[in-house]
Order: C-alpha cells, then sequence, then structure tokens
C-alpha cells in the first residue's frame, strides 16, 4: 500500500527551510500530490518537539505514512517510526544527541536565521536520552543515508546504531548532505509514496 502521509524532520537549529527539507516538499508537491507533507519547525525542547509531532500526526494513518528526519531530526525519526510502527529515512542521523549537545547547553542561533536565537537548556539532555530507542527492534524498514566525511557525527556509530537499515554509505560527503539532490531517487523509492 502507498504511504499517503510524510513527515519531515530537521536537525538541531535548522529549520523546515533547509536544503534538504525544501528538496523533499518540492519533490513531493510535483511528483505526488495527493501525499500529505509535514515539516514542522521543531522547539528547543525535545519532550515539547516530540509532543508537537504526536499531536500532528495523531489522525494520521500509520499503516500509510513515513518519516523522514536529518542530524537530531534522524533520531526523532527513530522514535517517530517506533511510536508509529512506520518506515523511517535516516540523514546522518544523530546516534547519541544526550552526550554531543550537552556542550551546547546555553544560548544557539538557527542556522537558517542567526537573528533566531533560542536556549538549549539543561533538562533538554535528559529529555533526549528519555527518548533514545537503541537497543530496540526498528518500527519499520530504515533507510540510512550515512556520509563517511560527516564532519560532526562518527560515520562509524551510525553504521553501527542502525545495523538492520539499508545503507547508503557515502565515501566523503558532509554532515549536511550537500548533494542531497542526487540521493533523492533513493529515498523516494524507498518511501513508496502515493
Amino acid at each position: 500500500m502507498p504511504n499517503t502521509h510524510l513527515l519531515y524532520l530537521h536537525g538541531f537549529r535548522s529549520s523546515p527551510q533547509s536544503a534538504k527539507a525544501r528538496l523533499v516538499a518540492a519533490h513531493v508537491a510535483a511528483h505526488h500530490p495527493a501525499v500529505h507533507f509535514w515539516a514542522p519547525q521543531l522547539p528547543p525542547s525535545p519532550r515539547a518537539a516530540m509532543a508537537l509531532v504526536a499531536q500532528g500526526i495523531a489522525d494520521w494513518p500509520h499503516t500509510a505514512m513515513a518519516v523522514v528526519g536529518s542530524s537530531l531530526g534522524g533520531f526523532y525519526a527513530s522514535w517517530v517510526a517506533r511510536q508509529a510502527g512506520c518506515p523511517s529515512v535516516l540523514l546522518n542521523p544523530a546516534v547519541h544527541p544526550a552526550r554531543d549537545l550537552a556542550r551546547h547547553i546555553g544560548e544557539q542561533t538557527a542556522w537558517h536565521d542567526p537573528q533566531e536565537r533560542f536556549f538549549f537548556l539543561p533538562e533538554y539532555v535528559d529529555e533526549l536520552r528519555a527518548l533514545d530507542q537503541r537497543g530496540l527492534p526498528p518500527g519499520g524498514p530504515e533507510l540510512a543515508i550515512i556520509a563517511k566525511g560527516d564532519e560532526v557525527l562518527d560515520w562509524r556509530e551510525m553504521v553501527a546504531r542502525y545495523p538492520q537499515a539499508q545503507l547508503r554509505l557515502l565515501e566523503g560527503g558532509d554532515h549536511g548532505l550537500s548533494d542531497f539532490a542526487d540521493h533523492l531517487p533513493t529515498v523516494m523509492q524507498f518511501l513508496q509514496l502515493a
């Protein structure tokens, strides 16, 4: 059965204005106009972010939805996929965000609008720990696109975290997957959109 609903989750300090989010949105609009696409702006609190998502997809048909997540959004996508039992696409997914983001406590700027500031609070680290799905079976089929050239996250940790995923391991590349347009056909084939 084709998927009629698609969720896109951006990464830390990112937004639905990211290049990858915009590419996915444009592709869905052009080639899958019947698909309901949602890329919410996630609040800095992981608990609040997942509450927003859970509320937003509460009426979605879980048997006909999928989720794409980049970096921290990939970590979130694993949580959503477990709750909904749906397929997920993970783009350089964060594996240990509680560990990695602990050093980012304090004021942060938004990547796409440096004028926009937010605070990453100490309690958010515990909220991330509470969402960790490591060691649990995946909620559905997974596709992981991981760049060995990621300058933010360790590709070996990402590969080890997703042993059941259909893996596309890129030689080189970068954290933002600046060549994402090249991988869009693979992503869309995996998502099986209506």
